[in-house]
């Protein structure tokens, strides 16, 4: 970098103030493109924050006011005088491309900002107290946030939300019927959550052999198989043959048994066939690693959210992801994976569905929030908490016999909505879950 200057455009940077000057409308055209800080002289920086001000004010833009918003700031001579002020609506005739401009502004500041994380990340590198999937987790972070964005905002005002807040509002009123969220095609449950909303942490917590997984997979299939909604699923305690083998179970109509011993009928396959080209066409993005790192698992779920479209992410389950800081105590291992999950949701807009034990004491009762295991902070964290339950006043055997045995699915938590108990209906056969009918047979007929 010796002897070069950032990159830039003076020309770029007076002609965006200069054709505000000219047409104070202008200025919201250019104002969610471009911030003071993204004009490389800085004294066109001060005269954008100022032109923002009055903007903001409510008041008119023009060369008298400009120079007066300035000069009460002390900043007037700073950015070159009154005579300079107006020597910028002399620089362009016309405010007709003035997103255009600005974009350059933009670009420009871009690459400004790359350049000034490439030289934080190569001062990371050779920094040998940062382990390397950390500097790499750290670079990976980085870039993704500044591509999503196009430029770092570190905050924004609330006249910026409300607007989107309320265009949200409007069109759930002209649209009724829809849910905010992803549906997780359990409609009693999708009607108290209206869906799977961005950016929550959802937590599902049960026993084990419940049927955590079960229904965890029911969901990403009802999203991705029937709704062709994009969906990525961590799978950190089965194999991706093994989850791929209750998914085709369930979608088949086959007995898991049968999957599993290859004593399939004639007739069995069609169905086989059809179920695979189902899945075959889903979206729906796979990640087998037992033991996976924190920092591993961050950097496969951005990738799939920016290169694949992904909406949904599950993990299976929390307490099997591998935290870095492996010689810290246990409960705060299992809190930085669940602030680390909860701060993924929110950076990639998506809900992050995540699977968690529950404490040996609930055994036969109902869970509660405090039944979390390992660590309190999941349920400080998570937006939304449910618990599987079901009475184990039958052993396996006569529960596998069954056709359907019915759940109880508790919404413990919703931080923004309604809770209470819903129920849905287990298939054991099929080793999935799905929505309880009314006269839907319990029994072995």
């Amino acid at each position: 970098m010796e002897g070069r200057l950032p990159p830039h455009n003076l020309e770029a940077e007076v002609a965006t103030l200069g054709a505000v000057l000219l047409d104070a409308p202008a200025i919201t055209r250019v104002v969610d493109l471009v911030r003071p800080g993204d004009f490389y002289r800085q004294a066109h920086g001060r005269i954008f924050e100022a032109i923002v001000n009055l903007w903001d004010r409510g008041e008119s833009i023009d060369l008298i006011t400009l120079t007066n918003e300035l000069q009460s700031a002390g900043q007037l001579e700073k950015v070159g005088g009154a005579s300079y002020i107006s020597s910028l609506t002399t620089a362009v005739p016309t405010s007709a491309n003035v997103e255009y401009y600005a974009q350059i502004v933009q670009q420009t500041a871009i690459r400004r900002r790359l350049i000034t994380l490439a030289a934080e990340l190569t001062e990371n590198c050779f920094d040998e107290t940062i382990p390397t999937r950390q500097v790499l987790e750290e670079a990976e972070r980085r870039v993704f946030e500044l591509a999503e964005t196009n430029q770092t905002r570190s905050y924004l005002p609330a006249k910026d939300v409300v607007k989107r807040t309320v265009a949200a509002i409007e069109k759930l009123y002209h649209n009724q019927d829809a849910y905010t969220g992803i549906p997780s095609g359990f409609s009693a449950l999708d009607n108290m959550t209206s869906g799977f909303q961005n950016s929550e942490f959802i937590v599902i917590g049960a026993r084990p052999s419940v049927g955590k997984t079960a229904l965890a997979l029911s969901m990403a299939a009802n999203m991705s198989i029937a709704s062709k909604v994009p969906v990525g699923f961590f799978t950190l305690e089965m194999s991706d043959m093994a989850l791929m083998q209750r998914l085709v179970a369930g979608e088949a109509k086959i007995g898991s048994q049968v999957i599993r011993t290859g004593m399939l009928r004639s007739s069995d396959f069609a169905n086989l066939t059809h179920a695979a080209g189902r899945i075959y066409e889903a979206p729906l993005w796979i990640s087998d690693s037992p033991g996976m790192r924190l920092l591993d698992l961050r950097a496969q779920a951005r990738r799939m959210v920016s290169q694949h479209g992904v909406r949904a992410i599950f993990v299976d389950y929390i307490t099997l992801i591998t935290n870095e800081h492996s010689d810290a105590p246990r409960h705060e291992q299992i809190a930085e994976v669940s602030r680390s999950l909860k701060s993924l949701a929110r950076e990639l807009n998506v809900p992050v569905i995540a699977l968690s034990q529950v404490s040996r004491d609930t055994e036969g009762k109902r869970p509660l929030l405090s039944s979390i295991r390992e660590s309190g902070s999941i349920e400080q964290d998570a937006d939304v908490v449910l618990f599987l339950h079901r009475e184990r006043n039958v052993d396996q055997a006569t529960t596998e016999a069954l056709n359907v045995v019915e759940t109880e699915l508790i919404v413990a938590k919703q931080r923004n909505g309604p809770v209470g108990t819903i129920k849905i209906a287990f298939v054991p056969r099929y080793t999935k879950f799905e929505n309880l009918a009314d006269d839907i047979d319990q029994g072995g007929g």
